[in-house]
């Protein structure tokens, strides 16, 4: 559903080559820069902050991802 929304092009970009995730799989990890979500290291650390999601292409209606990513992380 997610990627579906994350604007167009990203099967040529999201190949997992050249510091991106695979489009056909889930990844996450802290300071990882090749995964989907990455974590910032002070975020481990402190244990809150916040996270990156990598996968959204330039081209996405931001207004829509939001939503997705709020949706999925605080009210499902």
């Amino acid at each position: 559903q997610h990627i579906l929304a994350y604007g167009e092009g990203n099967e040529r970009r999201l190949t997992g080559r050249h510091e991106t995730a695979s489009m056909a799989s889930f990844s996450y990890g802290v300071a990882n820069r090749g995964a989907s979500v990455r974590i910032g290291r002070q975020v481990e650390e402190e244990g809150c902050g916040y996270f990156e999601d990598r996968r959204p292409a330039s081209n996405m209606d931001p207004y829509v991802v939001t939503g997705m990513i709020v949706r999925t992380t605080l009210l499902d």
